[in-house]
């Protein structure tokens, strides 16, 4: 055989596995003639049922905070859970809030002091979890290019304007059940882990 057709056979093979597993691709996207009888509808999946007495809470999250951050001129950091993640993390998450009459500015001080966190625009990277029994410091997840894993991208708060605020930590040993969390410009708030 010569290498001429040596070449040939082999873009043959090529193609014929390509063509295969663009075949199997194609053959699993198909869509269904029908509808699966096991499939609620979506229109009625997404419809509320009104008078409904045993309405469910849209969101799992407590009506009552579990730690308010007092900070300057009045903005504060109200805290709904801090929870346990298996991945070996906290999350905290709560709402910024501006109960002031008057626009307020988030201080840029919340962001920390490190360059790499700074670099990459207002956010809650100062935020740190204390824990006071084991005497450790928890600062706030980065992920690979520095950026910190918390909420980022405000600067200000309208008058009554809130905003929805998450932090993710290092989770601290199973036995620490409350933490302090502290801000920068912020009155610390001891808050308990789920």
């Amino acid at each position: 055989m010569s290498v001429r057709h040596a070449i040939k056979a082999g873009r043959g093979v090529v193609a014929a596995a390509i063509a295969a597993g663009l075949a199997l691709g194609l053959g699993g996207c198909g869509s269904e003639e029908k509808p699966s009888q096991n499939k609620p509808a979506a229109s009625t999946a997404a419809v509320p049922q009104s008078g409904s007495a045993k309405s469910q809470p849209q969101s799992e999250e407590p009506a009552e905070p579990i730690g308010v951050l007092k900070g300057q001129e009045g903005l504060e950091l109200s805290i709904v859970s801090a929870k346990r993640d298996q991945g070996g993390f906290v999350t905290v998450s709560g709402k910024l809030v501006n109960p002031a009459k008057d626009t307020l500015i988030v201080p840029a001080q919340v962001g920390g002091n490190e360059t790499e966190i700074i670099k990459h625009g207002i956010s809650l990277g100062g935020a740190t979890l204390v824990d006071s029994v084991g005497k450790k410091r928890y600062y706030v997840l980065r992920d690979t290019d520095g950026r910190p894993l918390t909420t980022t991208g405000f600067d200000s708060l309208a008058p009554g304007a809130e905003t929805p605020v998450f932090m993710q930590f290092p989770a601290p040993p199973p036995t620490t059940t409350e933490v302090s969390l502290q801000l920068p410009t912020f009155t610390p708030a001891t808050i308990k882990l789920s």
